[in-house]
């Protein structure tokens, strides 16, 4: 797995303050990317254990939420394992942090994958900039879910996720369904 940066202190992807990975490689390549530099899987620095210790450095302050796995796309087969395993370590060692990731894929693409175990909440879909909003939470277009992974793999049927959504008193969950596929909010 190779990576482009490690962000501290992040406020703008996922709840709370975050550590942030940005990782190398993604095959979508969607137009006006806000990260074009990451989309070479050969770019970037090998993840090695200065970084980690750097992620987990971060992830021992109180005020740190925890992660958030974003780049290029962290399910790049490139990354696929390298994410999963740091996941699995960091889900061990912080149970207590929370693990974001930002994919271009689909839910119903990526939910049987190992890592979806250890994740909180997926961004899914690609960015489209024709459904750019600014005044969107945590997705850049209005086609991106932002998906409860969690509750979604305690249902009974996994592929209709449990997506978070923004009301004007803060946010809340709700769950699609064939009559429901947005928020009323």
């Amino acid at each position: 797995m190779r990576y482009h940066n490690i962000t501290h202190d992040d406020m703008l992807n996922g709840d709370g303050l975050r550590v942030v990975l940005w990782v190398a490689g993604c095959a979508h390549c969607c137009k006006e990317c806000q990260n074009p530099i990451t989309w070479d899987p050969n770019g970037g620095l090998e993840f090695d254990d200065a970084a980690k210790k750097e992620i987990f450095d971060q992830l021992e302050k109180d005020y740190i939420s925890g992660i958030t796995f974003s780049g290029g796309d962290p399910l790049h087969p490139a990354n696929r394992v390298g994410v999963r395993n740091l996941m699995a370590e960091i889900k061990e060692k912080f149970p207590n942090k929370t693990i974001w990731m930002y994919t271009g894929d689909s839910w119903e693409h990526v939910l049987h994958y190992p890592a979806m175990q250890y994740v909180d909440v997926l961004v899914d879909g690609e960015f489209v900039v024709e459904k750019k909003d600014p005044k969107l939470l945590w997705k850049g277009s209005s086609n991106q879910r932002v998906i409860d992974v969690k509750k979604t793999l305690q249902k009974t049927d996994p592929t209709v996720p449990v997506l978070w959504c923004e009301d004007y008193d803060g946010r809340h969950l709700y769950q699609v369904t064939e009559k429901k596929t947005a928020c009323d909010c």
